[in-house]
């Protein structure tokens, strides 16, 4: 009889465990896609202030046709993107694309006194710094995650369940600095 009990508290025991190891890694895959979400929602803001950036350099600095075309073609880049890797791309060539745009605003003395332009200056920097924050929380959120997928015992939770590793949101070394803003 004692035999019995002691065989369905051990039963009970090691389902607990399970149960404990699955929920937990269900719950680190939702923090994973919530910190990528805040990522999107800073790429898509930034996205949002590239046309008015554009319209007013555009104002001062009609000639300069082709960086406009990477810039529109960056910010397309960014908002059909749909996995990690496709933002990790549309947001270097975006950054690139800012750094040429901003190196034509050089040019232009009236331009940079722009009161529009400024505060659109500012709205980028400090998205700028939102996304670089959302970044490392994502970052630091898929390590969680994938720490628990290939650690044991829940790697054999993860991997009987099929729990994938997640990507890490990195940027090409020649655009790891923040496009300069300020003039």
């Amino acid at each position: 009889m004692w035999i019995y009990i002691i065989i369905g508290i051990i039963v009970l025991l090691i389902v607990g465990i399970i149960v404990a190891l699955y929920n937990g890694l269900i719950g680190a895959r939702n923090k994973v896609q919530n910190a990528w979400s805040q990522i999107d929602v800073q790429l898509k803001r930034r996205a949002d202030l590239i046309p008015n950036l554009v319209e007013t350099v555009k104002g001062y600095a009609k000639h300069e046709k082709g960086v406009f075309e990477r810039v529109t073609e960056a910010r397309s880049a960014i908002m059909t993107a749909d996995t990690v890797k496709q933002s990790q791309e549309a947001n270097d060539m975006l950054t690139g694309a800012l750094k040429s745009l901003f190196a034509v605003a050089e040019n232009y003395p009236d331009l940079k006194a722009n009161q529009n332009f400024l505060d659109l200056q500012r709205q980028l920097s400090e998205t700028e710094d939102k996304i670089a924050y959302s970044r490392q929380f994502y970052n630091d959120t898929v390590l969680m995650f994938n720490n628990k997928c290939q650690m044991f015992p829940s790697n054999i939770i993860a991997n009987t369940f099929n729990f994938e590793i997640a990507e890490f949101f990195e940027t090409e070394e020649a655009t790891r600095t923040v496009p300069e803003v300020e003039f």
